[in-house]
């Protein structure tokens, strides 16, 4: 049921499907769908909830292999960067499909702020591993740097629920460039 309201909602690239596609493509009974989710919205939401959660669990393991290897705020800067970007580039469709539904739908806003939450978080937590060469205050960079890097990534991808104008850019140049000014941000006490 998941897996193919989450195949229509990419497909289309919005809620347009009924129940009756997910009983087609996912080959159960609308009468199933309804014992399990109640409703349209709340199948959405369970989609929506279950992407936000499997991009938890990308980051997790992105900031596990990143930290396995990075002896250095220089060496962790690049890496989480371009991991950070290709995870939010593999479900910008469902990013942003989350971001137009977290406009109206509290269950959906309160999810993404927590998955946001816990990206700063994991974020935070690795970074300051690095703590001794970021010039200045520790805490206000590291917040800083988050926002910078999902900001430009995001920007980048389209990902706001209003749309946006198209980007023309060189996707692995803006994740090494960016990466380059975040680093000489965290290093250069101003």
């Amino acid at each position: 049921m998941l897996a193919a309201a989450r195949a229509l909602m990419l497909e289309r690239g919005s809620e347009d499907f009924t129940l009756i596609d997910v009983e087609k493509l996912g080959k159960v009974s609308i009468g199933s769908i309804y014992l399990r989710f109640n409703s349209k919205d709340n199948l959405v939401r369970a989609v929506i909830t279950e992407a936000l959660a499997q991009i938890q669990a990308a980051e997790d393991v992105l900031l596990k292999q990143v930290m396995a290897k990075a002896t250095s705020l220089e060496e962790f800067i690049p890496a989480y960067t371009d991991g950070f970007a290709e995870i939010l580039k593999g479900n910008a469709p469902i990013l942003r499909l989350s971001m137009q539904r977290a406009e109206d739908d509290p269950v959906i806003k309160e999810s993404g702020r927590a998955a946001a939450q816990h990206s700063i978080t994991q974020f935070t937590e690795a970074i300051t591993s690095f703590s001794g060469e970021i010039a200045g205050q520790v805490d206000m960079k590291v917040f800083a740097a988050y926002q910078i890097i999902y900001a430009v990534l995001a920007r980048g991808l389209n990902l706001s629920p209003n749309g946006g104008a198209e980007q023309h850019y060189q996707w692995d140049m803006l994740k090494r460039e960016l990466g380059k000014m975040v680093l000489a941000y965290l290093c250069t006490d101003n």
